[in-house]
């Protein structure tokens, strides 16, 4: 086998590297030959010191070379819980060059949003949602990237990423078809779990063959460095040797022979036997057996920098060091000559205040290791002050914060309580989390331990429902616990989280036990509210006897004068639109829960007090009792509100869900779709089998039906299992409803049946009456009639009755449809002409088209059959449009074509 000898300008750490160099180059090379051409995605995975950092150094000098913008950035060890280090190192080049108003013009809405994540903006009040975050970085560097072609990013030691950037990368990536950006990332096999792990593992498989396997040297490839760097005398049996004592390994490899250089060792097969010991004093022990022969000063200031970890400026590694600034500056010369840390390269990784960077991450992780556990816990204490006194903030300081001995300190408790609201202010749960938990161990002083339970509580709603129900639980037991307001939004956010976990009736009961403990006033009457809330979106049967009847006298003696008596309104107005009551009363009590028309100041989509579950009931209540202007309106509003505050997770899913449902019902049948479309993408990344992915599906096959896409909504239904078993909550409209009807539409006559008798069954056990919200009976009578007529005339006759109770156009035109698809002659054109005679009235256009286009073809009219199908195609209904063409052909009427600028899927 021939030695393999890299480019002369290469580094001695690209030795056998060729085919990985020119893959990169290639890459580069693609990237600058289009601006138009898609992005790239390559992921270097390989052992410690395979070369990894060597071929993305060498990635940066052929982009540079090419007139590329580089970004970079590394993780660290000690750094994997600083939430946004890696990408804010990443932006740093782009970020510095630009004032605040020209990044705030390039980010636009995202700025607010992103800017603080990023360390550019003050973050706001409250909580940021992390994926909204996630999506401003996605959009901030695709703005960026845009204004920067052509740009390559560099992410080194990826598996020391902090979690947030990475859940980041794993999204930017799947963008890269869209974004002409060259992405290098490199990792160690293994080294990380839970969720940083999945998103790990995503970007690899974004990347799919463009995953390289680095390894390690081959036996002629060592020699041949051998001989580079000590000379073409160095003999074969010391050149074997180098080898078996590195293992092949790249950095090991270059590391021991500077050794046999600086030590005169002469490459022959009489001094191999001191390879050993050269080898072991170039790592682990040996390494801090050299650090020791520099000084006990220069030691203490490579601990310093170690625990540091990142943006190692002499001056605060000397003060934690407790070294005096000239001895300080004599030290880190010392430590940049043994090759242990070195100055960061300008084009590389910039710092915000580092002078140092350790030369690789092995020595890094010896040193801190080296350091006893004591001294290391001291030291990260010292650090915490050295980051605060920096102005960089509690956040900054918690990683140091965190490991701190327990030793009930108040002051740190309280440092970590600040510590994890700055971190979700920016989006970062997860870090709040830690600092939390550590809060406890420290224990806070009882007349605060509850509050930081609460506090860990919240910060895990979103990501853990599990740990928040216990750490809830606890903070309500402990004493001295909550009181007033602060104890009741802790009940109702456990009932939040039982309910997320699956808990429906323990969160009716938790809430239920907690309002039996206050006398009448606000704080009951609001527990009282939250109880009927969860009762009202349970699927199953009540778990409160006479939960109507009891909501009813309860909410006739509300007028609406807080918000606790306005959600008891909304409350009772969704129940009895769920019981098909009479519409006009059900919009009586939605109006009375609004302000001057609109919703109340506290009872907003972003408030936090009652949730979205609530008014999305409210405009549920508007959608189904024909108020469809003002459904629309409020979901346009919650879709509108979230965009604005980069809430991106699931309540952005649920409004574009329900205000596809508006669209739904309204007949604008493609806008529907386009949203309903978004809600299932954003409910993809949230989590299949919660309620919300179960309203962007259910919504979608039903819509896709309206249109007379079968095909399309068999494929969805199939793709996102929709199937039973169903979920605990509700899903407007009804699932099994929606699902018969599919069944029926595909041919699967008898297991349509059998579904729709499911709903009716459900139905019944609820009591959810209204034909329109749980339209299984005019399907199901639809779909006996030649097997079982006398059945399907009796649904028909039951289902009129309770339309004409609940009184709305549209569930009676509905209704009179169903009774005319039953009938023949001209009784069944009178029920069809009356159904049009409704339907023209009701604000749901499909509804409207389908009764023309019956009533055109029972009465054999051409005009009415034309109408007909102008309807069908302005909402978007190809099956409806295509078979009122079928009839005016049969009638002889001439074809008909499109409407001007209207196209067909």
């Amino acid at each position: 086998m021939t030695e393999v000898r890299p480019a002369a300008a290469a580094s001695a750490s690209l030795w056998e590297r060729d085919e990985e160099v020119a893959a990169i180059a290639e890459a580069v090379e693609t990237l600058c030959a289009d601006t138009s051409s898609s992005g790239h995605l390559l992921v270097l995975r390989g052992e410690a010191g395979f070369g990894k950092t060597a071929l993305l150094a060498e990635t940066r000098r052929i982009a540079e070379d090419r007139g590329c913008a580089v970004w970079s950035a590394r993780g660290g060890e000690t750094l994997r819980s600083v939430p946004f280090n890696v990408v804010r190192q990443l932006l740093q080049p782009a970020l510095l060059s630009l004032h605040p108003e020209e990044a705030r013009e390039y980010l636009g809405d995202w700025y607010d949003i992103a800017g603080p994540a990023l360390g550019i903006a003050e973050p706001g009040e409250g909580h940021a949602d992390p994926q909204g975050v996630c999506d401003g970085l996605v959009a901030a560097v695709t703005r960026l990237a845009r204004r920067d072609y052509p740009l390559v990013l560099l992410v080194d030691d990826a598996h020391w990423a902090d979690q947030e950037t990475l859940r980041w990368l794993s999204v930017f990536v799947e963008r890269l078809d869209e974004l002409a950006v060259l992405v290098v990332v490199a990792r160690r096999p293994g080294e990380v779990k839970g969720e940083a792990a999945r998103h790990l593992d995503a970007v690899g498989e974004a990347a799919g063959r463009a995953v390289t396997v680095l390894n390690a040297l081959t036996p002629p490839a060592v020699a041949g460095l051998t001989r580079a760097t000590l000379g073409e005398h160095a003999d074969a049996a010391f050149c074997r040797e180098v080898w078996a004592v590195t293992a092949g390994n790249p950095y090991e490899t270059v590391e021991l022979l500077a050794k046999v250089r600086e030590s005169r060792l002469e490459p022959s097969e009489s001094s191999a036997t001191e390879l050993r010991p050269l080898n072991r004093a170039a790592r682990g022990g040996g390494l801090v057996d050299r650090l020791e022969t520099l000084g006990m000063e220069a030691h203490k200031f490579a601990m310093a920098a170690a625990i540091l970890g990142a943006d190692i400026s002499v001056a605060q590694a000397a003060r934690l060091a407790g070294l005096e600034r000239d001895e300080a500056v004599r030290c880190a010369e010392l430590l940049r000559n043994a090759r242990i840390l070195t100055e960061p390269d300008p084009g590389a990784v910039p710092a915000d205040d580092g002078d140092l960077e350790f030369v690789h991450p092995l020595i890094a992780t010896a040193v801190y290791d080296s350091i006893p556990g004591g001294l290391r816990t001291a030291m990260h204490g010292i650090a915490a002050q050295v980051v605060t006194d920096a102005g960089k903030g509690l956040a900054a300081a918690s990683r140091h914060l965190l490991q701190v001995h327990a030793d009930g300190d108040e002051e740190l408790v309280e440092q970590l309580r600040e510590a994890a609201r700055e971190h979700l202010s920016v989006g970062a749960p997860d870090a709040a989390r830690r600092c939390l938990e550590r809060a406890l161990e420290e224990p806070p002083a009882p007349e605060v331990h509850a509050r930081v339970l609460y506090e860990l509580g919240c910060a895990t709603l979103l990501t853990a429902p599990a740990r928040t129900i216990e750490h809830l639980r606890t903070a309500l037991a402990t004493l001295p616990g909550l009181e007033g307001d602060e104890r009741v939004d802790a009940v109702y956010r456990l009932s939040q989280a039982l309910l997320h976990n699956n808990q429906l009736e323990e969160a009716v009961r938790t809430v239920e036990a907690e309002a039996a403990r206050h006398a009448p006033g606000p704080a009951r009457l609001r527990l009282q509210a939250v109880q009927f809330m969860w009762e009202g979106v349970h699927a199953g049967e009540a778990t409160t006897p006479r939960r109507s009847e009891r909501l009813a006298e309860l909410a006739s003696t509300c007028t609406g004068r807080d918000n606790a008596e306005r959600a008891l309104l909304i409350l009772r107005g969704f129940d009895a639109v769920t019981r098909g009551e009479n519409a006009e009363e059900v919009a009586e009590f939605c109006d009375r829960a609004l302000v001057n028309g609109s919703l109340a100041p506290g009872l907003g989509w972003t408030d936090q007090e009652w949730g979205i579950e609530l008014l999305m009931m409210l405009a549920s209540s508007y959608a189904y009792t024909d108020r469809l202007d003002r459904a629309v309106g409020l979901f346009n509003d919650a879709l509108r509100t979230y965009v604005s505050a980069g809430w991106s997770g699931g309540h952005l899913a649920l409004a574009h869900a329900y205000l596809g449902l508006g669209l739904r019902r309204r007949g604008r049948l493609k806008e529907a779709e386009e949203s309903l479309r978004e809600s299932l993408r954003i409910a993809e990344r949230v989590g299949r089998g919660l309620p919300l992915y179960w309203s962007a599906t259910c919504n979608l096959v039903d819509t896709l039906l309206a249109r007379g896409h079968v095909a399309e909504a068999w494929e969805i239904a199939e793709q996102y299992d929709f199937a039973p078993p169903y979920p605990s909550t509700i899903v407007l409209p009804d699932p099994r409803s929606v699902r018969g009807r599919l069944l029926l539409a595909v041919g699967r006559v008898k297991d349509g049946i059998n579904e729709l008798e499911a709903a009716e069954k459900a139905a019944a056990v609820r009591g959810h009456l209204n034909p329109v919200m749980v339209p299984w009976a005019v399907d199901l009578a639809r779909a006996l009639a030649v097997e079982d007529p006398a059945r399907a005339n009796r649904l028909a006759t039951e289902a009129r009755r309770q339309a004409e109770r609940f009184g709305t156009d549209t569930a009676i035109g509905e209704a009179l449809r169903c009774a005319a698809a039953l009938e023949t002659g001209q009784r069944a054109v009178r029920l069809a002409q009356q159904a049009v005679t409704y339907l023209e009235s009701s604000p749901c256009q499909y509804e409207h088209a389908a009764a023309r286009v019956e009533y055109g073809i029972l009465s054999r009219s051409v005009s009415e059959l034309g109408r007909g199908l102008t309807l069908a195609r302005s909402c978007g209904a190809d099956g409806l449009a295509d078979k009122a063409q079928q009839a005016l052909h049969s009638l002889g009427a001439p074809q008909v074509g499109l409407v001007p600028g209207q196209t067909r899927r």
